[in-house]
């Protein structure tokens, strides 16, 4: 079986990071920030540690645990827009753009769309129009998750700090692949998704804000902290983490990014490697490519003339034992403007742990597939 599949989730998991997952269940499993024993306060300093280390990966205040990126993206939405404007573009997830439309119908908030006007990339230049005096956020998806483009994120959070308009920044396929510095790039809010390009497990995700961002709990529960008050507590992180958290899964998250750090470098040179390649190979031949030759972050989407992306990804799957996503990865207005609406396209999306010969075995996998449409 090859797994082509890593920007929905990385199969491979290092060992460093099954190693953590394994101790986190041996030895982490009081309820962090809930008792006083040592057994709690031990869990709870562990948590404290890869709270400290996701921040500092990437230079910003305060890391926020949440149960997924998904939830992530919500909780920076949903806990800080209340009323006026927001622009988002057309290759965001449906975790941005169903939020938005939430607040639309039930408050009244207004928010655009940026349509992207270059090939491959997206600029302050393609937002700037929509913006209005009543801004109050921008949210770009920095990596699309449908074709590879990318947003320029450096130049956009440096506009919209003048403007002084809070940035959010969906980092679910650069996070690992990309070295954020959200204070020298004016980035206020980032989400993250660890089970992705930090090779950990599913379960977890994390909202790191940097700067005075107030945000709104949208979970309500138990803290560990005030328990004589039926109000949330107003300190961070404990106001935005309600609930048990997931302490194998975010000891495990650390873990992964150690191995990120590691292995940075040689991670990147594996992406443009493989993304590259296929590139080359499959250009030669009569399929619709719709990622960028500059774009090589390891995703990478096209189509077969005749074919329905779905039905192509299972025959991949049931017929060559290859693992791609065929459909519409929750981003219908990429879909809408890469003109996929019809049959969707097939996505292959890289990790570290695959190989050139892999890449190989998919690119003979589809000239087989040409050959007996043909016939």
């Amino acid at each position: 079986m090859i797994y082509f599949d890593n920007s929905a989730s990385t199969f491979i998991k290092p060992k460093q990071v099954q190693k953590a997952m394994l101790d986190a269940l041996s030895f982490f499993t009081a309820n962090p920030g809930r008792s006083g024993h040592r057994e709690a306060i031990k869990t709870a300093m562990e948590i404290e540690k890869v709270r400290d280390k996701v921040s500092a990966h990437v230079n910003g205040d305060i890391t926020i645990f949440t149960g997924g990126c998904t939830h992530a993206l919500n909780l920076g939405i949903l806990g800080y827009v209340k009323s006026g404007h927001v622009v988002c573009t057309e290759n965001e997830h449906n975790s941005v753009l169903r939020p938005l439309q939430f607040l639309h119908d039930k408050y009244g908030v207004d928010f655009d769309i940026v349509k992207q006007t270059k090939k491959g990339s997206l600029s302050f230049d393609d937002i700037k129009q929509y913006l209005r005096p009543d801004t109050k956020l921008v949210i770009t998806n920095h990596i699309s998750n449908v074709n590879g483009d990318v947003a320029n994120i450096s130049d956009i959070g440096k506009n919209l700090k003048e403007r002084k308009i809070t940035y959010l920044v969906d980092g679910a396929q650069g996070g690992g692949h990309f070295k954020y510095d959200m204070k020298e790039m004016n980035i206020d809010m980032l989400a993250l998704a660890p089970h992705k390009g930090f090779y950990s497990p599913q379960g977890v995700g994390c909202l790191v804000i940097n700067g005075d961002i107030n945000l709104d709990p949208i979970l309500f529960g138990g803290t560990g902290t005030n328990s004589l008050e039926l109000y949330q507590p107003l300190s961070l992180p404990e106001r935005l983490e309600s609930g048990t958290l997931n302490t194998p899964n975010i000891i495990a998250f650390g873990a992964g990014i150690d191995f990120v750090e590691e292995n940075f470098i040689e991670i990147n040179e594996k992406m443009d490697d493989l993304t590259t390649f296929l590139h080359y190979e499959l250009s030669k031949l009569p399929v619709q490519i719709y990622t960028s030759t500059e774009n090589t972050n390891g995703v990478f989407a096209f189509n077969i003339e005749g074919f329905n992306s779905s039905d192509l990804a299972t025959i991949l799957n049931d017929k060559y034992g290859i693992c791609v996503r065929g459909g519409y990865h929750c981003a219908p207005k990429k879909h809408e403007a890469l003109g996929t609406i019809e049959n969707g396209l097939v996505r292959v999306s890289f990790s570290y742990f695959n190989t050139l010969q892999e890449v190989e075995r998919l690119i003979l996998a589809v000239k087989h597939i040409l050959i007996k449409n043909k016939n």
